[in-house]
């Protein structure tokens, strides 16, 4: 099953992040539909990246048994792809053609992987495009 949008890492983040409430109710608003839909994908990195915030940096970091509970709830259903060479080579590719930093080129690779047209992101360039799909920045008016 394919889906049609990837959800980056700063979309959950923001979820949690009382000092940026406009952010925090489209993120919110963003997940909720993800897993209303069956529509939405995330990969291994984004569960790794958000759990390294959640559980470190967070204003009051998130605790394991929530962390785990998140886990179930939240990403479990949304985890599409995982880790493999083949994920690998595809980044490195997309690394070499677009310039993306190591990390953009694994979620970019990851997007594509899993059949998405867009792929939502604070921190990549909103319309650019790789194929078929396209980068947007959820939180421009």
């Amino acid at each position: 099953m394919s889906a049609k949008f990837f959800l980056d890492t700063n979309i959950f983040v923001y979820t949690f992040d009382s000092s940026a409430p406009a952010k925090a109710d489209i993120a919110t608003g963003l997940v909720h539909a993800a897993l209303q839909s069956h529509q939405g994908a995330i990969s291994y990195q984004v569960v790794q990246e958000f759990f390294n915030v959640a559980l470190r940096r967070f204003a009051e970091p998130m605790n394991a048994t929530d962390a785990g509970q998140y886990l179930n709830t939240v990403f479990r259903p949304l985890l599409r792809i995982h880790s493999s060479p083949a994920l690998f080579v595809e980044a490195l590719d997309i690394q070499m053609k677009h310039g993306l930093s190591w990390y953009d080129s694994l979620i970019v690779a990851a997007a594509l992987e899993a059949g998405c047209t867009r792929l939502l992101s604070e921190d990549m360039q909103h319309g650019r495009a790789f194929g078929a799909l396209r980068i947007e920045n959820p939180f421009l008016s």
